[in-house]
């Protein structure tokens, strides 16, 4: 067993138990510090030194890295119900991501490190999605800018070879009357569309839902991205209140996939809203609207969340092949 394995493996159980996304972030966060060690031991003092890496997390290192069942892990395995084990698989299971961002947005790193960072993870598909013009405060792309992100996307995979492709998407804002902002055109070009309610928030349930089901229905978009725009850390912000019935029957009567949004501060949709889509048949992505390389990490939380959940790979776009999601995507079912 590897540190990261172990880190990897901790935080997964933390988030089938339910813990705070802070602890769950704690041993990813390690996760992403130990890529560079060399094998071999590590002390816990060294460990330590390590960016974001606390006394817990640094014993865990020092442990595993003996090739050792770290006791914290083993801890948590005593106590987790054996269906845990068949959720850690389906995390094992993933494909692809369908939804981070690079520096043509707001996002912290040029495409070509995303990218290599989805792959190293052992992605074989990734989906860039930088946000849509209306976004200003995220430097959204303008018509011209997307055209020329479609010229730097296919230079990436040229040069990639096989085994790994950057899919070309967007984050598109769900405007007020439920249309996308971004020319009907370029989404047609697009290999996959997250669209996403960015404004007004806290509108009334009727508008809200009028605005949901119109973005849901539009046959450009394939995934509804975190439905309820909630946060639930720091001073937090509210979920959006719509019928989620409707919207979510109308998600799987379109094929629209539903996100589970695998930021830490989102954890969108919240459970009630997760098992309400689950039983309506939907569709979802697990993504982690990542905006730097190691935020890709953070995929593995809500494997455990759709695991819980009792969802299983076929309804898990992001356990797909990619020519499976690229032949649904343009219809073939």
């Amino acid at each position: 067993m590897t540190p990261a394995e172990a880190l990897r493996q901790i935080a997964f159980l933390l988030e089938w138990r339910g813990a705070s996304p802070y602890r769950v972030r704690a041993f990813l966060t390690a996760a992403d510090a130990v890529r560079g060690l060399d094998p071999g031991p590590v002390d816990a003092a060294r460990a330590r030194r390590l960016r974001g890496v606390g006394p817990v997390t640094a014993e865990v290192i020092a442990q595993a890295s003996t090739g050792a069942v770290p006791s914290y892990l083993a801890h948590l395995q005593s106590e987790t119900d054996p269906g845990a084990r068949a959720g850690w698989d389906l995390a094992g299971a993933s494909t692809g991501d369908c939804h981070l961002h690079s520096d043509w947005s707001d996002g912290g790193s040029p495409l070509e490190t995303m990218a290599e960072a989805a792959r190293a993870l052992g992605h074989r598909w990734a989906v860039l999605t930088d946000h849509s013009p209306r976004l200003t405060i995220a430097h959204g792309l303008s018509p011209d800018r997307l055209r020329s992100q479609l010229e730097a996307v296919a230079a990436v995979n040229s040069a990639a070879g096989p085994g790994f492709r950057l899919l070309t998407g967007i984050e598109c804002d769900i405007l007020e009357d439920g249309s996308l902002d971004q020319q009907d055109d370029l989404l047609s070009r697009l290999d996959l569309v997250v669209a996403s309610v960015h404004s007004k928030l806290r509108s009334e349930p009727g508008p809200m839902t009028d605005r949901l089901l119109t973005a849901v229905r539009n046959p450009r978009v394939d995934v509804l991205g975190h439905c309820t725009g909630r946060i639930i850390t720091g001073r937090g912000r509210p979920q959006s209140r719509f019928d989620a019935g409707a919207v979510f029957a109308a998600c799987a009567e379109a094929g629209t996939a539903v996100e589970i949004n695998c930021r830490p501060e989102r954890r969108d949709p919240p459970d009630d809203l997760l098992e309400q889509a689950a039983a309506a048949g939907c569709r979802f992505a697990v993504d982690t609207d990542a905006h730097a390389p190691e935020q890709l990490h953070w995929q593995i939380s809500g494997y455990a969340r759709a695991a819980r959940t009792g969802l299983g790979a076929d309804r898990l776009i992001t356990t797909w092949s990619l020519d499976r999601l690229l032949t649904t995507r343009s219809g073939g079912g």
